[in-house]
This record gives C-alpha cells, structure tokens and sequence, in this order.
C-alpha cells in the first residue's frame, strides 16, 4: 500500500521523499536508519529589487527567508541558511554562497533542480556541492568581490534600469579612475561605513583592488577584499562620484580615511547598481581553518 504522506510530485526518483527525511517507498524495508547530517555550499544568482535584502526580517520578504523555506519543505523542518554577507535591499548577486545542514539524502544535482522549482523566479541556485563539516559560508570566506555598474548614456535601455545606476551628466572620469586606486590596502574604512545596529568592532579592512573603468556604456567599479562594512561600496561609489562632479578631488580619498566620520565622505550610492560578484575560499582541505573576516 502506498504511503499516503509521500508527495509523489516531490521525490528525487530514487524513492525518497523530498519533503523531509521519509523511508524507501518499499514495504521491504522493515527499518530505517536516520540520514547523516551533511554540510552543503549553495551558489545563488538573485535580483535584489523585490526584496528587503539577504537577511530574514519581520513581515518582509527576504532572499534568505526564502531560501530557508524552501529548504524547510525539503527536510521537512526548519533550515539555517548562512549567507556570506548581507546584501542590503535592492542589492543584486551574480554568486552569493550559503552554507546549511540537512539530513535529506538527496542527491546534489536533485537537490539544486528542486530548490529552483520552490524559489520565486528571481533566485537561482546555480550550484551545489557537499563540503566538509566546518564549512561556514560567511567565516570561511576568505574574499569577496563586488561590482558597482553606472550606466552613462543619454538613455538608459528599459531592460538595464533595475540593474544599474542612470547617471547621464558630465563626469571627470579620470579624476575617477585615479582616485578608486586610493582604496587599495589595509585601511580603516570608518568614513564609508553607514551604521546598522551599532558600529563593528573593527572597521580595519583590506581591500586587494579597487579598479574603475569604462566598458561600452558604462562606468564599471570592482573591488576585492578581505571583507566589507555596511553600504561600504555604495559610499565609495558615491565619493567617486563626488570627485567626478569636481566636488572632491582624488587626493582628498586620505584626508576622509583619516577624518573616520561618514559625513566625510560623500553620498551613498542607489542599491540597483550593486552587485556581489563572487566570493573565495581556501581550498577544501583548509576550509574548516579560515578565518572570520567580515560579516559582509
């Protein structure tokens, strides 16, 4: 007799239930020993327009909500999901990466096609793979690197607008491009950082490369780094600006580092240009060794 509780539309093809951890579908199975515990990295690609950001919130929708819930029907209980970092409201990712736990024995390969069919349109799961226990996607990271896009033609194409900063008046960008390499080295970023709940402990960050450049249409900002404080890129991106409108100019960048007060700096940048491109870690060996670098 067919158990009635087994959703038939939700099994991996190999007789277990994706919706939590249920036995073989076979009545020759007399018993039935609980899956191991396994440790998962998630890749995702979402659009942040829609959403109050990564983290989950109250009456909110959130991409790490989401993905929880999604994950809470395939283990059939509730998931933690632990983001990178936190990408603030309207804040895209071309490759975020979480870090969860499930018992569910699911193959990887059935496991990403099933998350993508349980979460909205605008979050993928591109990539899953099974790692070592002490896996943690945001203290085991080791560098994070963002991309801020500004789109400088007369007219913004209908299909860029949720994706990039519209910004069509003169801009003295080699100022620009001089001034991003300012931000290279270890630093204290306190004037680029916006507060949220009290400031860090530390806001001493290393930043590998901070590069601007011109591609087609657009104004293309990249920078690497150990870690990231809250709307530190946006507050960049809004100094550069500044400098490019000729209200600051490149080698006023040490005089704000030094100030350590946000008002220093220049405006925050609009979210809808922001992108979290990628994120590294050590080898797999290594991985439950790294670091705590950054919360964002």
């Amino acid at each position: 007799m067919q158990n009635p509780r087994v959703d038939r539309r939700l099994t991996d093809g190999l007789g277990y239930r994706i919706c939590g951890c249920a036995r073989p579908a076979s009545s020759r199975y007399a018993a039935y020993v609980l899956p191991s515990l396994r440790t998962l990295k998630l890749t995702l690609s979402y659009d942040g327009t829609d959403f109050a950001g990564w983290q989950v919130q109250p009456q909110e929708s959130t991409v790490q909500g989401c993905l929880e819930r999604a994950l809470a029907r395939l283990e059939g209980h509730q998931v933690k999901a632990v983001g990178s970092g936190r990408t603030d409201a309207g804040v895209h990712a071309l490759a975020q990466v979480a870090s969860c736990s499930l018992r569910n024995p699911i193959p990887v390969h059935g496991l990403l096609k099933a998350l993508n069919r349980l979460l909205p349109p605008a979050i993928r799961v591109t990539d899953v793979d099974e790692v070592a226990e002490g896996f943690h996607a945001r203290h085991s990271a080791l560098a994070k690197t963002y991309e801020y896009r500004t789109h400088r033609g007369v007219i913004c194409p209908p299909f860029e607008a949720r994706y990039t900063y519209w910004h069509p008046y003169p801009l003295d960008e080699n100022s620009m491009f001089v001034a991003a390499g300012r931000f290279e080295g270890e630093k204290d970023f306190r004037s680029f950082a916006s507060t949220r709940g009290g400031a860090p402990k530390s806001t001493v960050r290393t930043v590998f490369s901070s590069v601007l450049q011109t591609e087609g249409d657009h104004l293309v900002y990249r920078v690497r780094g150990s870690g990231f404080l809250y709307r530190m890129v946006r507050n960049i991106v809004g100094t550069l600006l500044e400098i490019g409108r000729g209200n600051l100019r490149p080698g006023d960048i040490d005089r704000i580092l030094a100030a350590r007060d946000r008002p220093a700096a220049g405006p925050t940048a609009p979210a809808r240009g922001l992108f979290l491109a990628s994120v590294e870690y050590p080898p797999a060996s290594d991985q439950a060794e790294a670091p705590d670098f950054s919360w964002s």
